[in-house]
């Protein structure tokens, strides 16, 4: 069956969708949650893992802790950049406090730091905080 994979950031299963149901109306086969809600979702380290190495459709990863002013401050950057870049590329944040395995195994030295995966690898990687018109033209590069 021809699709593309994405992974559940509500309960982690992979799913195949197909290219012409990639818009806001793709769900989940096992929980029925939205999986191009074109908005920001906290995920885990696993989920990350299993989305990175999984998921046809890019996915961008904004690496922050609760306690980085700059991270606070690219927030609301990036929830505006995920609007503009829904069914192109999901948007997720990862805690690094939270979940410092992930800082370990994606060589996190700074946040924010922004990482895109597709195709099971890491494609490119930005640190520091930006506006939402940079991080939509950073994508779109990356892409």
């Amino acid at each position: 069956m021809a699709g593309k994979k994405l992974t559940c950031f509500d309960c982690g299963q992979v799913n195949r969708v197909p290219e012409d149901r990639l818009g806001k109306a793709a769900l989940c086969g096992v929980c029925g949650a939205k999986l191009m809600a074109g908005k920001v979702t906290e995920i885990d380290f696993a989920t990350l893992q299993k989305a990175a190495r999984n998921d046809d459709v890019p996915l961008v990863v904004d690496f922050w802790a609760p306690w980085c002013g700059p991270c606070r401050q690219m927030a609301p950057q990036y929830t505006q950049a995920s609007g503009k870049l829904a069914g192109q590329a999901r948007l997720v944040k990862l805690n690094t406090e939270a979940h410092p395995k992930a800082s370990q195994k994606y060589a996190i030295r700074g946040i924010p730091m922004l990482a895109m995966f597709a195709g099971g690898q890491e494609k490119a990687r930005q640190s520091g905080a930006m506006p939402a018109p940079a991080i939509v033209n950073w994508v779109m590069r990356a892409l």
